[in-house]
C-alpha cells in the first residue's frame, strides 16, 4: 500500500515539475515569440524553441512521467514499458467498444457541430497524427497509470473525480495563452466535458485494459476539431438540451460499462480462486 501511494505521489510530482517548467518557458519567457508568430507568420529561433518545448514537454508530460516511474522506480525495461502500453488482450471487444464511443462523438458532431471551413481530409490526417502525439502522450499517464492506481484506493466515482480534477487543472494554463485554441473558451464547460470524458475513458480502460484504446478515442475526439468548432461543440456551458443529452448518455453508458466490466472481473477472480482452492486439495 505504501509503495502504491508513493508511486501516485511521485507521478503527481513529476506532472507538477513538467507543468511548472512549461508554464514558465512557454507562458513567460517565450510567449512574445509565439504572439509574434501569430501576427506575422514569421518563424524565428524563439518560436522554434517555443514549439519544440511544447511538443516535447507539454502534452507528453503524462507519458514522460510514467516512463520515468517505470524505468527509474519500477525498474522495468523500455521494451516491457512499451509492451504494457500497446497490450490489448481482447482485440475484438476493444475495437467494438472504442469504435462505438468514437461513432457517438462523430454522430454528435455531424448533428450539432459547426464546420470551421477546413477540408475534410484534415480530420483523418489529424487523427493519425494525434494518436501518438496527443492520445498516447496523455493516456499513458492518466488512464495507463493514475486512474487504475487510484481505483485501488478509492471507489470508482471518486477516483474518476480525482483524475478529472487533476486533468482539468493541468489544462488550465491554456486559458492564459492568447495563442491557445482554448483561449476564450468556457472553462466551466471544459470542466464538464473533462468530467464526462474521464468517466468514458476510465470505463473504456476498465473494460479493455488497453491504453491504446483510450489513446485512439482521445485522439479521435480531438481530431474532430480539425473540421468543426471544437469548443462550441463540446465545451458550451451550460449547453443546450441536445448537448446535455449527449453528455448524459455518454456518462450513464460509461458508468454501466464500468459496472459490467467490474462485475465480470470479480466473477473471473472468484472462479480463479475456487479453481486454485480445488487444485490445492489434490496436492
Amino acid at each position: 500500500m505504501k509503495k502504491r501511494t508513493n508511486g501516485i505521489l511521485l507521478y503527481l510530482l513529476l506532472i507538477l515539475a513538467f507543468w511548472g517548467f512549461t508554464f514558465v518557458t512557454l507562458n513567460v519567457w517565450l510567449k512574445p515569440f509565439s504572439a509574434a508568430y501569430e501576427q506575422t507568420g514569421e518563424v524565428t529561433a524563439g518560436y522554434l524553441a517555443y514549439a519544440g518545448i511544447g511538443l516535447v514537454f507539454s502534452t507528453p508530460a503524462p507519458f514522460l512521467s510514467v516512463l520515468i516511474l517505470a524505468l527509474g522506480w519500477e525498474k522495468i525495461s523500455l521494451k516491457a514499458f512499451f509492451a504494457r502500453l500497446l497490450r490489448t488482450k481482447n482485440k475484438r471487444k476493444t475495437i467494438l467498444l472504442t469504435a462505438g464511443l468514437c461513432a457517438a462523438a462523430l454522430l454528435f458532431a455531424l448533428l450539432r457541430g459547426t464546420p470551421n471551413g477546413a477540408p475534410w481530409y484534415l480530420f483523418p490526417a489529424g487523427f493519425l497524427v494525434m494518436i501518438p502525439l496527443v492520445g498516447l502522450a496523455e493516456e499513458a499517464g492518466w488512464r495507463g497509470f493514475l486512474q487504475p492506481e487510484l481505483e485501488k484506493r478509492l471507489r470508482f466515482p471518486f477516483s474518476v473525480l480525482a483524475v478529472a480534477a487533476i486533468w482539468a487543472v493541468w489544462h488550465a494554463d491554456q486559458w492564459l495563452d492568447v495563442t491557445s485554441n482554448h483561449y476564450g473558451d468556457s472553462f466551466p464547460g471544459f470542466c464538464v466535458n473533462i468530467l464526462v470524458w474521464s468517466f468514458a475513458l476510465a470505463a473504456l480502460y476498465r473494460a479493455t485494459k488497453s491504453v491504446m484504446a483510450c489513446a485512439v478515442y482521445h485522439a479521435f475526439v480531438n481530431a474532430i476539431g480539425a473540421v468543426y468548432d471544437w469548443n462550441a461543440l463540446f465545451d458550451p456551458f451550460p449547453g443546450d438540451v441536445f448537448t446535455n443529452l449527449y453528455r448524459a448518455a455518454v456518462l450513464l453508458g460509461s458508468i454501466g460499462l464500468w459496472l459490467h466490466a467490474d462485475r465480470r472481473e470479480r466473477e473471473n477472480t472468484s472462479m480463479e480462486n475456487r479453481r486454485n482452492s480445488n487444485d490445492e486439495r489434490y496436492i
